[in-house]
């Protein structure tokens, strides 16, 4: 049994997730070469085992992919059942686990430490994988070890569709004989710097001095040597699901005019998802918010494509508004919330022209940043109404 001071990390990882999703959705799909992402100039989102053995890879151009694999099926991807599926995970690790970081759209930490004392950690993470491969039907690997990069590297070793627990004390004899390229934060140029020193395994990498591997790679040679000692001290961090930035106006005068209430909600949309690129943040659910003059409050919300892109938010907020608002009702005050916020969406920008996207908009930002938020508008929230009491709610900043 588990002494007070080892902890037990548990690390899920759902198998080519996009690529599982998509094969729900067609399940003819299955054991074929599957490559999602955009065609001709787009590259590789994510791809199947059996592309893989193509040498295929993710944010691989997809014209390279089909020379090297011809016969391989393109899917254009379904983000929004992306975002779908990993919630659906989320809120079943979220019910069972009692603290768990979600790292990524398809990646888990669990920090299991001390529940030993109560049952078996080995056998609770098993039911736990089993419980979400009835619900979702999706294939999904862990890891489970006593630090995080471990656990990591377990999962790894596990998959596809598997699982492996390394005990305590074992962790150097698991690492030993692996390629130093499995920690994971090794990249191509620290490879081949330690294939030049004649280090290719984690147990020769074990074996090095700490003065050499400063000498060579810097603070990143210690580093790595105390991981080749399978020494990991970083904790897993808290997952909240229930941030949200959100603002509210109430209006000088009532206003029934529809294209002023249009105007000023595309400019607190406008504001809210400037917040959200501010902490690299996409938000998967917008609410809209409508107050009328006898203090009757109706809101309504809905999911969405992880977002963080006016173009995107502001046509939903205005479908919430047209389905909300009591038609030439007179409204005291108008909100735009976005909430379910996460920072592993972003890994979808590996979708043809988000990228782009992305970098338009971090140079309106900038120009906002520099010269004010109201620097840059969309033509639609320019002539609204000034509102006489702004009341925003962005958690942790000033306006």
């Amino acid at each position: 049994m588990a002494n007070t001071h080892q902890r037990i990390i548990a690390h899920f990882d759902l198998d080519a997730f996009f690529v599982s999703v998509e094969c729900l959705l067609d399940p003819s799909l299955k054991g074929k070469p599957i490559l999602v992402g955009g065609r001709e100039r787009g590259v590789v989102a994510a791809c199947s085992y059996e592309a893989r053995k193509f040498g295929i890879h993710s944010a691989m151009p997809m014209k390279q992919a089909m020379r090297l694999c011809p016969h391989a099926t393109v899917v254009k991807g379904h983000r929004g059942e992306y975002s779908k599926y990993s919630r659906i995970v989320t809120s079943i690790i979220a019910e069972r686990a009692p603290l768990f970081e979600k790292a990524s759209i398809d990646e888990f930490y669990l920090d299991l430490t001390g529940m030993d004392k109560y049952f078996q950690p080995y056998q609770w993470t098993i039911d736990l994988r089993q419980e979400i491969i009835d619900k979702t039907g999706l294939p999904i690997s862990f890891g489970l070890a006593s630090n995080k990069m471990i656990a990591k590297i377990a999962t790894d070793a596990a998959k596809p569709n598997g699982y492996l627990f390394i005990p305590f004390g074992r962790e150097k004899d698991f690492l030993a004989p692996m390629t130093v390229n499995k920690i994971h934060g090794v990249g191509n140029q620290t490879w081949q710097t330690l294939q030049a020193m004649g280090i290719t395994t984690i147990k020769q990498l074990s074996e090095t001095s700490i003065e050499l591997l400063e000498r060579k790679l810097g603070k990143y040679g210690s580093d790595l040597w105390h991981k080749s000692q399978g020494i990991h001290t970083r904790e897993v961090t808290p997952y909240h699901e229930a941030k949200s930035v959100s603002t509210e106006n109430t209006f000088e005068e009532n206003i029934s005019d529809p294209e002023r209430l249009l105007n000023e909600l595309v400019h607190m949309t406008e504001r809210v998802a400037h917040e959200l690129r501010q902490d690299n943040k996409m938000a998967g659910c917008i609410a809209v918010k409508i107050r009328y003059p006898d203090f009757e409050t109706t809101s309504r919300q809905t999911s969405i494509d992880y977002s963080f892109y006016d173009d995107e938010l502001i046509p939903q907020a205005k479908d919430l508004f047209h389905k909300l608002w009591r038609k030439g009702t007179p409204v005291r005050l108008l909100g735009v919330r976005l909430s379910e916020l996460t920072g592993d969406a972003i890994q979808t920008n590996l979708f043809s022209n988000v990228e782009r996207k992305t970098e338009l908009y971090r140079a309106i930002d900038d120009v906002k940043n520099r010269f004010g938020k109201n620097a840059i508008s969309k033509a639609a929230g320019t002539n609204g109404s000034k509102p006489q009491r702004p009341d925003p709610h962005l958690p942790g900043r000033s306006e």
